[in-house]
């Protein structure tokens, strides 16, 4: 733990910053905790950084200090709403880089229209958790390196689930793939924590225009609605039309947007 007094001019408070870990700061007013830090390194390499802390010293005693000992290019990401942090981070030297849409789906089939949706000859749909792991991580890695190649993986929505360094399918069981006889051609991944949300949908980029992500859209929302979730969520990157359309297309209600920010 490295504690150390960070002043900076920006209120008379007097703020201790506190590194608790290796990625996890403290702020501290006569050893109270009234802020914390903490960094961490999404799948595609980038570094996101969240505070929570209630005053506006604080927030920017611990921007300063993390940013004076984190690498750069650093990320967050903000509810669009919230002026209030938006305007702490713009503060801090953050730009807008990106803005996502974030989408409440319908599952119920008589809703999307995706009741009569099949899969082109030749492709079947194999569910969740019952995926062959190597050609299940076979057909991620190609796909991740398809999209590296075109408009880069940082181009994708921000991914909020921590991966292991190389990982990239931490838990087979989420994904329903696009199968033809010897290999996959598309994946989806579902997570439901407190209520599901569509965190990957992907077709290898010979593969598309075939029907296959909307039959496994239509597999997912499915299965989802048979387990009694009238909703699922997913979000999707302003400049991606095609995405948009496609969940748009199937009376997905756009409710809130988040913007990516920089420094």
């Amino acid at each position: 733990m490295n504690t150390q007094p960070f002043t900076s001019g920006l209120s008379d408070d007097a703020v201790t910053i506190t590194r608790v870990g290796d990625r996890q700061w403290h702020a501290l007013d006569d050893d109270l905790v009234v802020g914390r830090g903490h960094a961490q390194h999404r799948s595609d390499g980038r570094l996101f950084v969240s505070i929570d802390a209630w005053h506006d010293a604080p927030f920017d005693r611990l921007a300063e200090a993390m940013l004076a000992q984190l690498p750069t290019p650093v990320h967050t990401v903000v509810d669009e709403e919230d002026a209030e942090l938006t305007a702490r981070w713009r503060r801090a030297g953050f730009t807008v880089r990106r803005r996502e849409w974030e989408y409440a789906v319908p599952t119920d089939p008589r809703t999307t229209g995706l009741d009569d949706v099949l899969p082109p000859p030749g492709v079947t749909i194999v569910p969740a958790g019952q995926a062959d792991e190597r050609l299940l991580r076979a057909v991620d890695r190609a796909i991740r390196d398809e999209v590296e190649a075109s408009v880069g993986w940082q181009s994708m929505p921000a991914e909020v689930i921590p991966f292991p360094e190389g990982d990239t399918v931490v838990d087979p069981s989420k994904y329903a793939v696009a199968a033809t006889r010897d290999r996959y051609l598309g994946l989806i991944r579902v997570v439901t924590v407190i209520r599901p949300r569509i965190g990957l949908l992907a077709v290898r980029s010979g593969e598309r225009r075939r029907g296959i992500g909307r039959a496994l859209l239509a597999h997912a929302l499915g299965t989802l609605h048979h387990a009694g979730f009238a909703e699922a969520w997913a979000e999707v990157q302003e400049t991606n039309r095609a995405a948009s359309a496609l969940f748009e297309g199937i009376g997905a209600r756009p409710m809130n947007s988040n913007l990516e920010l920089v420094r």
